[in-house]
């Protein structure tokens, strides 16, 4: 079981001065509150020192008004594939940038038509790292239309992964398992793993019993338990894009996805313990936090 801390010194000194910044990518949605989405991943990349890309995929906002459920607005398809298309124009491996393109964090795409889109851009594309933070649910969704967007997920977008950061919900749904504890997690962690090929950060949170937040690392050799006291007893907004965004920014500066995953792991539980309140009934992650 490993513990971690984040040092922000170390971090800084691992990006070379005077070097061109590693360059990542989010295909996510954007979300009004600035906690969670796009913007927590571009604020992610930032803080993990690495040139940031926002494709948008759809615009999310929270109703006041009906229990703080999304309001869900997708991105024309044609607006998405021209995202897609100027981004990989200018960075990617044929563009002669100094920096490419060569890893991606897969956050909410929100219906059929957009995993399509996304899933043929991948397909075309030289990425060595597709990190996927596989959103199954949006709140406020039409149940047989998230079911849909769920199964096109599972089909299309999995196999292309390199790294899956499922959180409780979505490794049950994943591995078709039920997790109630530590083992059930790893056995999780372990199923995804088959059914993907790729590396695997199943995240217990606050979720499992226990004082500590525990997220197990599987990538087919290693097994980890990377383990956090908890902060808290109520999920923090952002914190599962952040954390993927975080794998997503050090595997792009060359770590190996387990060393990803453990500065992954800190910096989601220091940005925790600096949490920002506002008036939703949720606090939302600070990418600052270890600052």
């Amino acid at each position: 079981m490993t513990s971690t801390a984040f040092d922000s010194a170390a971090l800084a000194a691992s990006v070379p001065a005077g070097d061109a910044p590693a360059v990542a990518l989010t295909i996510a949605g954007s979300e009004a509150t600035g906690g969670a989405g796009a913007q927590a991943d571009l604020k992610t990349f930032q803080e993990l020192g690495v040139f940031g890309i926002a494709n948008l995929t759809c615009i999310v906002s929270f109703d006041p008004k009906d229990n703080w459920n999304h309001r869900f607005v997708p991105v024309d398809q044609e607006v998405i594939a021209h995202q897609l298309e100027a981004t990989t124009a200018a960075y990617g491996a044929e563009s002669g940038a100094p920096s490419v393109l060569d890893t991606v964090k897969i956050g909410m795409l929100g219906s059929p038509a957009t995993i399509s889109t996304v899933a043929s851009a991948l397909s075309a594309s030289a990425f060595k790292n597709v990190v996927l933070d596989p959103v199954l649910i949006c709140k406020g969704q039409e149940p047989g239309h998230a079911l849909d967007t769920d199964q096109a997920l599972k089909a299309q977008i999995l196999p292309l992964a390199t790294f899956v950061t499922p959180n409780h919900f979505e490794a049950e749904s994943l591995s078709g398992l039920e997790i109630a504890d530590l083992e059930s997690l790893k056995a999780a962690a372990v199923r995804i793993h088959e059914l993907s090929g790729a590396a695997v950060l199943a995240k217990g949170g606050v979720r499992l019993a226990g004082p500590d937040a525990v997220d197990v690392y599987y990538d087919g050799e290693t097994l980890e338990v990377l383990s956090a006291p908890k902060v808290g007893d109520v999920a923090v907004s952002g914190a599962g894009c952040s954390l993927a965004a975080a794998v997503t920014a050090e595997l792009a500066k060359g770590a190996t996805p387990l060393e990803a995953a453990r500065t992954a792991k800190s910096f989601v539980t220091a940005g925790i313990r600096n949490r920002v309140a506002s008036g939703a009934p949720f606090d939302a992650l600070w990418q600052g936090g270890p600052r």
